[in-house]
């Protein structure tokens, strides 16, 4: 069982490749803390999977939204894992908060990353941080020990 109170730390210098750096990272991660434990048939169980998926889609929303309305785009992005739950910041340089914009059209792009986010995660939001702002997500962990 991995150490209680787990953080792992990506700073970012640019938007550029930074969706995919961050996602690569989160995978690593949560690799690295066994999200991913085999069942009696030899694989991943069907609900880790999904959960990891998840997490990863979620950092790939919050980075792009930096990415997208940031000058800048992320800074850092932080995993902090206590095998109970995963909490994952974005931080950037806008002190403008994010928000849900109303439900647009499901067949054009752009404006659900929020709305993805709200429905997957147990809680999200920001807060104010250096003169700009974290944006945040939790998740509970998918572990038998962890739920």
């Amino acid at each position: 069982m991995p150490d209680r109170d787990q953080t792992r730390r990506l700073p970012l210098s640019s938007s550029e490749g930074a969706v995919q750096q961050c996602r690569d990272f989160s995978r690593q991660a949560l690799l690295d803390w066994h999200w991913l434990a085999i069942d009696g048939d030899g694989g991943p169980d069907e609900e880790q999977v999904a959960v990891f998926e998840d997490v990863l889609l979620m950092v790939s929303e919050l980075v792009t939204n930096a990415c997208l309305h940031a000058p800048g785009g992320p800074r850092e992005l932080r995993l902090r894992w206590d095998t109970v739950r995963l909490r994952v910041e974005v931080s950037d340089a806008s002190p403008v908060p994010p928000e849900l914009r109303p439900f647009a059209d499901p067949g054009q792009p752009g404006g659900h990353g929020l709305r993805v986010v709200e429905r997957l995660a147990r809680a999200w939001g920001s807060r104010p941080e250096d003169g700009g702002k974290s944006v945040w997500l939790e998740v509970p962990s998918p572990l038998e020990h962890g739920l």
